[in-house]
């Protein structure tokens, strides 16, 4: 049996989401300069928003809140409450930023949509990512979305179950290794990078290069062919 359905990462897949945090790091950084350095601050924020990431989950309000406790840390209690105004009013700048569907998405969207039942699955705030795929104008391409706390094989498994049969029938495309691909290989799906130039650390891997079920394409428009192409060599 042929792919019949496809599982779309959400940010940075579809549309701009990492530039948006990179702008919001570094005004941070401009913030709390008087305080710290550059390298610690990162390397503070960075592991106060990984110990966070079980309570808040993922999303701009759980790093609001990251950045919020790293500045009281490093300032040990002296940062004042007008810069924590302005770290929040950072924050809420990046819960309203504008959604820019990357190069070529409507058009790869599509044509996928004509030949796959295409699912929307995120990791996120739920009314921030609903909110974002309502502002993208994509949502009428998907049959289903689904907005998770983290993806695992279990979750691939469990959402291609659901809208089709099984992962073994299914694909996920999106620009993260560790949460896109690894996991929907191990469940037994197909899976394709599409990379973004900007990462966020904690979504890095290393890449299963030599995985029979695995590409890495250029950009999404190259999707529908490595499809044709996998149904190609599932037909033989």
């Amino acid at each position: 049996m042929p792919i019949s359905v496809l599982g779309l990462d959400a940010d940075d897949t579809l549309w701009h989401n990492e530039t948006f945090y990179q702008s919001t790091r570094q005004r941070f950084n401009e913030l709390l300069a008087d305080f710290v350095d550059v390298e610690r601050l990162e390397a503070e924020i960075a592991a106060t928003e990984h110990r966070n990431l079980g309570l808040y989950g993922y999303g701009a309000k759980g790093f609001t809140l990251s950045m919020m406790e790293t500045a009281i840390q490093v300032s040990d209690g002296t940062i004042s409450s007008r810069a924590l105004s302005e770290i929040l009013t950072i924050g809420r700048e990046l819960m309203n930023h504008p959604v820019e569907p990357l190069p070529g998405v409507h058009e790869a969207l599509e044509a996928l949509s004509a030949e796959y039942r295409l699912v929307l699955i995120t990791k996120g705030d739920l009314f921030h990512q609903e909110s974002k795929l309502a502002a993208s104008g994509l949502g009428n391409f998907f049959s289903g979305v689904e907005i998770v706390s983290e993806k695992r094989a279990e979750t691939y498994t469990r959402i291609f179950s659901r809208h089709g049969a099984g992962p073994e029938h299914a694909a996920m495309a999106g620009n993260s290794v560790r949460s896109d691909v690894l996991p929907a290989l191990e469940a037994g799906s197909y899976a394709a990078l599409i990379p973004f130039h900007l990462v966020w650390a904690h979504e890095d891997a290393p890449l299963p290069t030599d995985h029979p079920r695995f590409a890495e394409l250029p950009s999404l428009s190259e999707l529908p062919r490595w499809l044709t192409e996998v149904a190609g060599h599932a037909a033989n």
